[in-house]
């Protein structure tokens, strides 16, 4: 299954450019959706990821990809 992973266009403390390319690499198979989550409260203080159901924020855009790490779904090894 792969991973579902959505993030704000509009957040102040992440940087698209950057944060789309190193989500990629953790997790080639993500489907990663970029827009308004409706979630500008936490959005306007801190990053935030929301990723397979769960939101994760942090003070920057390095602190959230360190604690989105743990969320990601490993696609299944096949024998």
């Amino acid at each position: 299954m792969a991973n579902d992973i959505r993030i704000c266009d509009k957040c102040n403390y992440m940087s698209i450019k950057s944060v789309v390319p190193k989500l990629r690499k953790m997790a080639p198979d993500a489907e990663i959706q970029i827009g308004c989550k409706s979630y500008c409260g936490p959005c306007g203080k801190r990053a935030f990821i929301y990723i397979n159901g769960r939101y994760i924020s942090a003070p920057t855009e390095d602190e959230v990809l360190k604690k989105v790490e743990p969320f990601i779904k490993q696609p299944a090894v096949k024998n």
